[in-house]
């Protein structure tokens, strides 16, 4: 059998898989578009995991573990994905399924948690004990690792920080509050926050807002400054409710580069200039932002596939969050 581990991060439109090998170094990769509906999510990752397998060039089967990172409500312990809406799936045993048709046991965790475990994997290993994984996509969420495992909370939720609202007279969250920080600083905030940039009933995107603001638009200004100043409290609650030593900023809109992490960080420190408390913590130096040469959810996904390989343990009996090297 090899050593080489397998995962798989299977998102609204796209999947992408990697191989890690014995060291925790990504050896191979593989991207190709995500089926919609039950069926064809699972047929997706089968032809993912064996396409890798080809590329190594050993069985499917020989791989020490799979681990899958998918959006929607996931039961980890039982491999059951529930409300993933972008992917057609209401209902779905996902890990006894690949298991079955892969030979191997699959271990099954929410994208968000999973990116959380690959960024820290890859930028934290020896450097800091704890890691807050800030996805700024769609919505706003967060993955936590404290000393190396995930903490999900009493009942799962721990890291939902997009839904504390932060306006009580704001807009009417899909959560059922108002005024939610993921109305205002993530990627269906921007329609909302700049409807000067929607074309022919296309929401704007983000690199669009921000190429705007740059040229001296003032609704396009605004609205990006407000997203920034909303990124930033984000960053504070995270600080502020778990302490961490570093967030990592991901998601779609991490892909503006140096305008998002030069903002947020300018933010912070004219926060910080008025405030002795903020200055202390050092908010600015701890925000980083995700390598984007490499999925860090699939990477996440390989290291929980790892985990319950090496409890001994098939798809579907509670396994302990290990990230190993």
């Amino acid at each position: 059998m090899s050593g080489e581990r397998v995962g798989i991060d299977i998102g609204g439109t796209k999947t992408h898989g990697v191989v890690l090998d014995d060291a925790g170094a990504v050896v191979e990769q593989w991207r190709s578009p995500t089926g919609f509906g039950p069926e064809a999510v699972v047929a997706t990752a089968i032809a993912a995991v064996e396409k890798l397998a080809t590329l190594r060039g050993i069985d499917p089967a020989a791989f020490a573990s799979v681990g899958i990172g998918i959006p929607g409500r996931v039961d980890s312990a039982l491999g059951h994905v529930g409300h993933a809406v972008n992917l057609g799936v209401d209902s779905l045993d996902l890990g006894a399924q690949l298991a079955a048709r892969l030979g191997r046991p699959v271990r099954v965790e929410n994208d968000v948690n999973a990116a959380a475990l690959g960024a820290h994997h890859l930028l934290a290993r020896g450097q800091s004990r704890s890691m807050a994984y800030l996805n700024l996509g769609t919505g706003l969420a967060a993955g936590i690792v404290l000393d190396g495992a995930l903490w999900r909370g009493a009942r799962g939720v721990a890291g939902e920080i997009g839904h504390i609202p932060v306006d009580p007279q704001g807009e009417l969250c899909p959560c059922g509050q108002r005024g939610c920080l993921e109305t205002l600083a993530s990627g269906s905030a921007l329609a909302r926050l700049w409807p000067e940039g929607s074309i022919d009933g296309r929401a704007p995107r983000a690199g669009e807002l921000f190429a705007a603001a740059s040229e001296g638009d003032p609704a396009a200004t605004r609205a990006a400054e407000r997203i920034v100043e909303n990124i930033a409290a984000a960053v504070r609650i995270l600080v502020l409710t778990v302490d961490v030593d570093a967030v990592v900023i991901g998601g779609g809109l991490s892909s503006l580069g140096a305008p998002l992490i030069g903002g947020v960080r300018a933010r912070l420190a004219a926060d910080a200039r008025t405030s002795p408390f903020l200055a202390s913590l050092d908010l600015g130096d701890r925000v980083l932002l995700v390598p984007g040469d490499v999925d860090v959810a699939a990477v996440g996904a390989a290291l929980v596939g790892a985990a319950g390989s090496a409890a001994g343990n098939a798809a579907g009996s509670p396994q302990p969050e290990v990230v190993p090297a």
